[in-house]
């Protein structure tokens, strides 16, 4: 780790002076088993800002930690405008797990307590992949945005999972070393799921790499270069009609005959999914995971996105 943690006396100081100023607040004294309670309680109050680091956390950490992701739902975490008040728990969290590659625009923009704050990927900043350019666009109510800079879902390449994982069991060591094995047998669990992943998407694609695939969204860097996807990637929303020109677009890099698909990160329109079969090409969803799923964990959907791409090899004849 670049930054030290807190130690745990540390924060049973802080907890025990806060303790002390609410009851001031409420005009009721604590008694001392109470202070000595809270004194006492290893729970991390650990802030996130994404979901797999949301899941990473609490796989690893497990009842020692109170991992909150704040980000509502409809919203990509990656994009998401938090006001003050909505920063503030961050800065007053325990611990803050930050993506970096640039992801969540915002943590460019507010004041976090550096030695709190971990970068999940410092690791392998030197394996980052960089973007060129970048179409500004806008996902609804979260206004426009670009994907310039450094391509940021990390986690789409599970070996990078597993070394962000790492870094946070590292920091809730450092935090409460008297759980290390606790932490380290966790760690260990979460790392064969991920590597499981890793094997199984590698058979899934083994059948697509004559494919023609076109990723919906700027996201899925690295998930093409580690699976090593003949793939370009465009500014679509699933929701969304599709325009002439985004029809032409597709059309040209799609092609005509041999195996083609779109990736996309969501459900599209059904007149989307007719038309592109009309011409002879496939749909499959491949959910980024940047935040709660509305069904299952992040396993659990990383393993549907692998039964995606080994369901659309097995379309061919």
């Amino acid at each position: 780790m670049s930054c030290p943690l807190p130690h745990r006396a540390l924060l049973a100081t802080v907890l025990v002076l806060a303790a002390c100023s609410q009851s001031d607040l409420e005009e009721e004294p604590a008694t001392d088993a109470s202070l000595a309670e809270v004194a006492a309680s290893p729970v991390l109050s650990v802030y996130v800002v994404n979901y797999p680091l949301q899941y990473f956390a609490e796989r690893i950490g497990g009842e020692l930690v109170n991992v909150v992701l704040p980000v509502p739902m409809s919203v990509d975490p990656a994009h998401w405008s938090p006001t003050a008040e909505e920063i503030l728990p961050f800065q007053q969290a325990d611990m803050i797990l930050l993506n970096g590659a640039s992801y969540a625009e915002w943590v460019t923009r507010a004041t976090l307590p550096e030695t709190r704050s971990v970068n999940t990927s410092l690791p392998f900043s030197d394996r980052l992949i960089g973007l060129e350019g970048g179409r500004t666009h806008s996902h609804g109510v979260q206004g426009e945005h670009s994907h310039a800079g450094l391509a940021s879902h990390t986690w789409l390449d599970p070996t990078l999972a597993v070394e962000q994982a790492g870094v946070i069991a590292e920091a809730f060591t450092s935090a409460l070393p008297e759980h290390r094995d606790q932490f380290a047998t966790a760690l260990a669990a979460l790392t064969e799921d991920l590597q499981g992943i890793d094997a199984e998407l590698f058979l899934a694609v083994e059948r697509l790499q004559d494919y023609r695939l076109v990723f919906s969204h700027p996201v899925y860097q690295y998930l093409i270069a580690r699976y090593q996807l003949s793939a370009r990637s465009l500014t679509l929303e699933p929701e969304e009609v599709l325009s002439s020109a985004q029809w032409a677009e597709l059309g040209e890099l799609l092609g005509t005959g041999g195996s083609s698909a779109v990736v996309w990160e969501a459900a599209p329109l059904g007149e989307t999914v007719t038309r592109l079969e009309d011409a002879g090409h496939k749909s499959v969803i491949f959910e980024p995971a940047g935040n709660l799923p509305a069904t299952g964990d992040y396993l659990q959907v990383m393993r549907r996105n692998t039964a995606a791409f080994r369901g659309l090899a097995e379309l061919d004849p």
